[in-house]
């Protein structure tokens, strides 16, 4: 059996691995798709002259133009098959041998072409240190890449070693014998062994494609997975935090709701009329400046749910409002000492917080000329706000509605402030808060004024 009865077949299994892989190449559009359709296109261009009989230099410039085409894509896919990006050195290796093909292609072309040097004994001598150095680029490929574990990397160099050895052995049988008959019996024949091993070569890259290709798609189907139960996760995520910002501004209304409630309480208006009552017989002046007063409180404290936070300057003034509602009812019995540094007067703090800790201490603590009540409002350096009374509590014990310092520390929480600390020290009951702090660009209107 000769080699012509073997090539048909070469052929047809070339030209059916072209066919497969340009469907697949025109549904993918992959890069790597296309270097291997030209591949095989150009391995079967190969066999297809092997079946005309031309002269030997035509013919030996044919079959140099496609075999080391077929090289030079067959280091481009190396590139994609061996993921050479890591490897910046290696890289730059397979693109100066890519070069180099491609200057010997031009040099042999001339010499086929326009010389008769290729007849001569000398030419037969230098081909086979070109063939030895493209046996060693694929040795050394083979070499650098049996160990890699990756699946696609390992095809490719099964392909590399099928190339490789029927390569050695198409060398060794033109060492032997430069010339060749086409009656030679095919195992003897140089081409019959190169195109063993480009089939298997081309078997193992599709193997090779299609396990990437497969790969891939599975990669991409766990990112997507993973992608929609980032998603997922997200989506419960906002409506977690949704549902804690409805609750949150749920709660701060309800304790709005309270604070406005105590703010406005009937036994507080009940006493203040009655004061007022006795002063319009006894001190008609006293009752117009308390009448006064009690407007500017209840002005305040209709306005105060217009900001989340007011000036200690503010609060202050208000409270010198009510506090002059307290001392006309109590007398001397009742004293307020400020003591403020200038750089706190634009601090911030909740509206009312000052009211109801005065309203604390009168409300728990006895109040009479011989025991009278010392209320103090100090602040410190470290921007610290302290509201503290001497103890003389109540014997009889009296019931809280749930507001006072609950409320104020119900506030500071909604603001992510730290909760106010109360204790007691020498004889004094002490509630200390933090003072905050805004750009000047974010400055808070004054709530409620004595004469607007």
């Amino acid at each position: 059996m000769t080699y012509e009865a073997w090539s048909p077949l070469f052929l047809g299994m070339v030209l059916s691995i072209f066919l497969a892989n340009s469907v697949q190449w025109l549904m993918y559009r992959e890069r790597i798709y296309g270097l291997y359709t030209f591949y095989t296109l150009t391995w079967a261009f190969y066999f297809v002259v092997n079946h005309f009989a031309l002269p030997y230099n035509i013919g030996n410039f044919y079959k140099l133009v496609l075999s080391y085409t077929g090289y030079i894509l067959y280091l481009e896919l190396a590139k994609l098959f061996l993921n050479l990006k890591d490897r910046p050195r290696f890289t730059r290796w397979v693109v100066i041998v890519q070069w180099m093909l491609v200057f010997y292609c031009l040099a042999k072309t001339y010499i086929y072409l326009f010389t008769d040097f290729w007849q001569t004994r000398l030419h037969n001598i230098l081909l086979q240190p070109v063939r030895i150095a493209l046996l060693s680029v694929g040795a050394y490929v083979v070499y650098s890449f049996w160990r890699s574990k990756d699946m696609v990397a390992r095809f490719f160099v099964a392909g590399t070693a099928s190339l490789l050895i029927n390569h050695s052995i198409t060398t060794i049988l033109l060492i032997r014998s430069p010339t060749f008959s086409q009656s030679l019996p095919f195992w003897q024949h140089p081409d019959l062994f190169v195109q063993t091993g480009v089939v298997l070569d081309l078997i193992f890259f599709s193997l090779g494609i299609s396990y990437r290709h497969r790969r891939e798609a599975i990669r991409k189907a766990v990112v997507e997975k993973d992608l929609e139960r980032e998603r997922e996760q997200r989506h419960r995520e906002n409506l977690e935090n949704d549902l804690v910002l409805q609750r949150m501004q749920q709660e701060k209304t309800e304790v709005q709701m309270r604070a406005l409630q105590s703010q406005v309480n009937p036994h507080f208006l009940f006493n203040g009329l009655n004061t007022l009552s006795s002063l319009i017989d006894e001190d008609p002046r006293q009752a117009s400046e308390f009448v006064d007063e009690l407007s500017n409180v209840y002005r305040y404290l209709l306005r105060s749910n217009e900001n989340e936070l007011v000036t200690l300057s503010d609060e202050l003034r208000f409270i010198r409002s009510y506090f002059h509602l307290l001392q006309t009812r109590f007398g001397h019995s009742v004293s307020l000492q400020e003591t403020v540094s200038d750089a706190n007067q634009t601090a911030l703090l909740p509206p009312l917080t000052l009211q109801l800790l005065v309203e604390n201490a009168v409300k728990h603590n006895i109040i009479l000329p011989d025991q009278p009540l010392q209320i103090r409002i100090r602040t410190t350096s470290q921007d610290l706000l302290i509201v503290e009374n001497n103890l003389q509590r109540k014997n009889l014990r009296i019931e809280s509605n749930g507001v006072g310092l609950s409320n104020i520390d119900t506030k500071y929480r909604l603001l992510n402030q730290p909760a106010p600390l109360v204790g007691e020290a020498d004889g004094w009951f002490q509630v200390i808060l933090t003072l905050l702090k805004l750009p000047e660009s974010q400055v808070v209107k004054p709530v409620g004024h004595r004469h607007e």
